[in-house]
């Protein structure tokens, strides 16, 4: 894997003592799929241009591998990765089995059927900017999770994915 060579370049938000990690969310789909590093900053920046795009990251075919999206307004960061092979299958179908009798909506039912023939995940991390503040309640009000949203959704439809939240154990 290389390296494209930008602000914080080569460091995980893990590594970053300005960020505490808040929870982690998977979009699977299929691998073909799978866009390119160009679509992914192209479709980012138009939902929101202050996004800032950080520690691109491409295979040796120029596919995407990962990217940080950093939104200082929000006091928040994503840390997106692409996976793909056995694990990711096992987990579509088990995730699949697992909510199968949960299921009341079509929309759900259509996105669970989908599940077995995902090949290929992003790992969506979701990161807060430390601001400083003590207040509890002011931290809260600084930190946005809007951006999470926005992108989970953008990035579902442009891959025809399905988000999961793994905490919960329900799809989004």
């Amino acid at each position: 894997t290389r390296s494209f060579q930008h602000i914080g370049a080569g460091m995980s938000l893990f590594d970053r003592d300005e960020f505490n990690w808040r929870e982690t969310y998977f979009i699977l789909f299929h691998s073909s799929k799978r866009p390119s590093l160009e679509h992914i900053e192209k479709v980012l920046k138009e939902l929101n241009p202050s996004f800032q795009l950080i520690n691109h990251r491409v295979d040796d075919e120029d596919r995407f591998e990962s990217i940080t999206l950093v939104s200082p307004e929000d006091y928040a960061a994503l840390d997106i990765s692409y996976l793909t092979g056995e694990d990711v299958i096992d987990q579509g179908a088990s995730v699949a089995q697992e909510l199968k009798s949960t299921a009341i909506e079509p929309d759900e039912k259509e996105r669970l059927a989908r599940l077995p023939n995902c090949d290929a995940r992003f790992d969506v991390m979701h990161f807060e900017q430390k601001t400083g503040a003590t207040d509890e309640s002011e931290i809260d009000e600084m930190f946005d999770p809007s951006s999470l949203l926005i992108a989970l959704e953008t990035l579902a439809d442009l891959t025809d994915g399905v988000v999961i939240d793994p905490q919960s154990g329900t799809l989004l």
